[in-house]
């Protein structure tokens, strides 16, 4: 078994996951593999991402763009019954649709992004910045974008239990009500700026400060 960069897969001969750094695709068991993140595709180098295609069965994966390589990929393992997952964070635009924006590329609308329809929206309770994983599934022949069917996780939490968390904005805001001395009892120390800061500027425990 040639070994190489870092790519995850599964061995025939031992059935399981290995990391291996030069994938043969011969070495790749597709039946093993039951789950399959699209950041997990994101993350692989140009090089790996083609021989992990062509260890899935694309054809001249190497002359495909990105894009098109993670859709190929995805719909050949939908097709095997393999779940995908992805995720991002949300972006609600105004006509009710929504995107789940990756934090590589800054947040910024990419190819890459995962379209969240206003059905799932309005279900959940999703709001611009929440933290979104779930099942997806690839585009369609007219379609452009990933899609989330099923959404898992909500800001690190069961969908149930952020559904019930309160907005930001509706929160009841705590104000600091013990105050914090700067001033250092010791008359060997020179310095003053505690002193200082306790007179112009007193601050208190629990209180935002920019440094």
């Amino acid at each position: 078994m040639k070994t190489t960069t870092s790519v995850v897969g599964y061995s025939k001969k031992s059935k399981t996951m290995n990391t291996v750094t030069k994938l043969d695709p011969a070495d790749i068991d597709i039946d093993a593999i039951k789950a399959l993140s699209l950041d997990d595709l994101k993350q692989k180098k140009p090089p790996e991402l083609i021989q992990f295609a062509e260890a899935v069965g694309i054809e001249n994966a190497g002359n495909l763009r990105k894009q098109d390589i993670f859709v190929a990929v995805l719909k050949e393992l939908a097709s095997r019954d393999v779940e995908i997952s992805g995720g991002g964070v949300m972006e609600v635009l105004q006509d009710g649709f929504g995107f789940l924006r990756a934090p590589e590329a800054i947040y910024l609308a990419g190819p890459d992004d995962i379209n969240v329809s206003p059905k799932i929206i309005r279900k959940f309770g999703l709001r611009t910045g929440d933290t979104v994983s779930g099942e997806i599934k690839s585009p369609r022949d007219n379609e452009r974008y990933f899609a989330l069917v099923n959404p898992s996780s909500i800001n690190f939490e069961t969908p149930e239990q952020a559904r019930n968390k309160v907005h930001f904005d509706n929160l009841t805001p705590l104000y600091p009500d013990e105050r914090m001395i700067m001033e250092l009892d010791d008359p060997t120390i020179k310095d003053k700026s505690g002193r200082v800061i306790d007179i112009v500027a007193p601050i208190g425990k629990g209180q935002r400060s920019l440094i």
